[in-house]
C-alpha cells in the first residue's frame, strides 16, 4: 500500500471518530434537533444503500440488472459513503470471497494472530479497520484481476476517477442542507455537517466493517460451507441486511441475503430491490429456491438411543 493511500485510510477511519465526540458535546448542550436527525437518517440510508445495493449486490455479485442511470446513481451513492472508490471496493470484496478466511483474504479476523483473547482482539481489530491501514498483511486486491468488467465500463470508470469529488460532496451536502432547512442559520450548517456528515460517515463505516469482523466471529451458521461467516440478527437492520452474512457466503449472487421469511423482513436492501423490481427499475433479480437452500443445509445427526 502506498504512503498516500495509508494516510487516506487513517484519515477516513479516525476523522469521523472526532465528529462523534463533537456530536456528543453538542448533544450535551442541546445542539441536536429534528433537522440533524433527518439529515443523519436520510443520508445514512442513501449512502448505506449505495454500498449494500450498489457496490455489493449490483457491482460485486451482479445480483440484478438495471439501467445505466441507476448504475451510476448507485455508484455515486456508494462513493459518498467514503469507503473507497467503487472499483477498489468491488475488487477487495471479490478477493474476500475468493479467499474467505484463508490466506489472501484482505480482512479475515482469523488470520495473522496466535489465538486466545489477545489474538481474537487483534483479529477483530484487523478485520474492522486494521486491514485498511496495513494492507501488507494479506494484500489489497488488484482491480485488473478482480474487477476487469468495471474497468471496461466507461460510466463506472468516470465515477471511480471522480471519487474525491463525491467525498467532498458527501461532507458539504449536509452542511448546505442544514443551512437551508434552518432558515439560513450558520449553526444549522455546522450541526448538519457534524451529524449528517461526520457522524453519519462514522456510523456507515463501522456498521459496514462490523460485517467483516463480527459476522466472521460471532453468530449462527445454517449452511455447510468452508469459511467461518455467520448470521448476526441484531446487526441486520443497521447493516441494511448485510449481517445475514453466512447466508450471503452460501449463495453470493442472491439479491436477498435474508433467506427465511423473517430474515427477509430484516433485509432492507432486499426489500428495496424487490420494490424496484415491481416498478420495472431492475430486472433479472437472482434468488435462491428453498430446494437449493436445503441442499446446502448442515445435516444434524440425531443422537443414538
Amino acid at each position: 500500500m502506498t504512503r498516500p493511500a495509508r494516510i487516506y485510510n487513517l484519515l477516513a477511519v479516525f476523522i469521523p471518530v472526532i465528529g462523534v465526540f463533537a456530536a456528543m458535546v453538542l448533544l450535551w448542550n442541546d445542539g441536536f434537533g429534528w433537522t440533524d436527525l433527518v439529515l443523519l437518517v436520510v443520508l445514512y440510508a442513501f449512502t448505506g444503500f449505495g454500498v449494500t445495493i450498489g457496490f455489493h449486490r449490483l457491482f460485486t455479485h451482479r445480483s440484478f440488472e438495471t439501467s445505466e442511470p441507476l448504475r451510476v446513481l448507485f455508484a455515486i451513492a456508494g462513493s459518498m459513503a467514503v469507503e473507497g472508490s467503487v472499483i477498489t471496493w468491488v475488487a477487495d470484496h471479490r478477493k474476500h470471497h475468493a479467499f474467505s478466511d484463508e490466506e489472501g483474504d484482505p480482512h479475515s479476523p482469523h488470520l495473522g494472530h496466535d489465538g486466545g483473547v489477545k489474538g481474537a482482539l487483534k483479529g477483530l481489530w484487523h478485520a474492522q479497520v486494521g486491514w485498511l491501514i496495513d494492507g501488507e498483511n494479506h494484500g489489497r486486491a488488484s482491480a485488473h484481476r478482480y474487477a476487469p468488467d468495471l474497468l471496461r465500463d466507461r460510466a463506472i470508470r468516470w465515477v471511480n476517477r471522480t471519487f474525491p469529488f463525491w467525498v467532498l460532496l458527501s461532507l458539504l451536502l449536509p452542511a448546505v442542507l442544514g443551512f437551508l432547512l434552518t432558515g439560513f442559520d450558520p449553526w444549522g450548517a455546522l450541526t448538519g455537517f457534524i451529524w449528517g456528515g461526520l457522524v453519519r460517515i462514522f456510523l456507515v463505516h463501522h456498521v459496514t466493517w462490523s460485517v467483516n469482523s463480527v459476522c466472521h466471529f460471532f453468530g449462527r451458521r445454517r449452511f455447510d460451507i468452508s469459511d467461518r461467516s455467520t448470521n448476526v440478527f441484531w446487526l441486520a437492520i443497521p447493516s441494511l441486511g448485510e449481517a445475514w452474512h453466512h447466508n450471503h457466503h452460501a449463495f453470493p449472487t442472491s439479491a436477498a441475503h435474508g433467506l427465511k421469511w423473517w430474515e427477509r423482513m430484516a433485509d432492507p436492501s432486499a426489500l428495496v430491490i424487490a420494490a424496484m423490481e415491481k416498478l420495472g427499475l431492475v430486472w433479472n433479480v437472482k434468488r435462491v429456491s428453498p430446494e437449493k437452500q436445503a441442499q446446502k443445509e448442515i445435516r444434524r445427526v440425531a443422537p443414538a438411543v
